[in-house]
């Protein structure tokens, strides 16, 4: 059977996003899949990070733990999961700097067909997680990835998330993801891996014969 290769390329400040990413990596992992974890790095002036309170040593103690994500990892993904916090009410700059780091895979066409989906948190209720999740859908169908949203198909559904991806709310990072928010995260990660398993199998087939 074939192993399904999950890239999950998230950016995090304060640990909520990257308690999700974990957990998609484990439920991917639960389904056999190779996982890849990248935090995607700050591009700010060092004085600006500064500013804000621990910025600097949580993502120098994150970046320790990460690589960066590359175009080589998309590449090599048969899935690709963005994950990011929201600003603003849309997708962290971070992020979207690698997204669009990708422009030569996308010129080549070597996303197309490849699982796509997404996950992220808000600092405050109504913060804008379902916005900033459905603006990710965009570029993903700009890079022809194949959209894989959650749906009601698990139960776990019924007690946190979204039906576009995993969520937390993290009430000015006074609060960690519930476990209720990492069952649906673990959900999401065997769906994603589930998913990119089924696509890569003809595939697998093809080249073997």
């Amino acid at each position: 059977m074939s192993k399904p290769k999950v890239l999950i390329a998230f950016y995090s400040r304060n640990s909520s996003t990257e308690r999700l990413a974990n957990a998609i990596a484990q439920g991917a992992a639960a389904e056999g899949a190779e996982v890849r974890l990248r935090r995607a790095r700050e591009f700010v002036a060092p004085e600006i990070m500064r500013d804000v309170p621990e910025w600097s040593e949580r993502a120098s103690a994150m970046n320790a733990k990460y690589e960066a994500p590359t175009e080589a990892d998309a590449d090599w993904a048969d899935a690709v999961v963005f994950g990011t916090p929201t600003r603003f009410g849309s997708i962290a700059s971070e992020l979207k700097a690698y997204i669009d780091s990708l422009g030569g895979l996308w010129f080549q066409g070597k996303l197309n067909g490849k699982v796509g989906s997404v996950f992220g948190s808000t600092s405050s209720r109504h913060g804008g997680n379902e916005a900033t999740l459905l603006s990710l859908y965009g570029p993903m169908a700009h890079l022809g990835l194949i959209i894989v949203p959650l749906g009601y198909a698990d139960p776990a559904m019924f007690a946190a998330g979204t039906p576009y991806g995993a969520t937390h709310v993290s009430h000015k990072d006074s609060v960690m993801p519930a476990a209720e928010e990492l069952a649906v995260a673990a959900y999401q990660g065997r769906r994603v891996a589930l998913t990119a398993r089924a696509l890569r199998l003809p595939k697998a087939v093809a080249e073997a014969a």
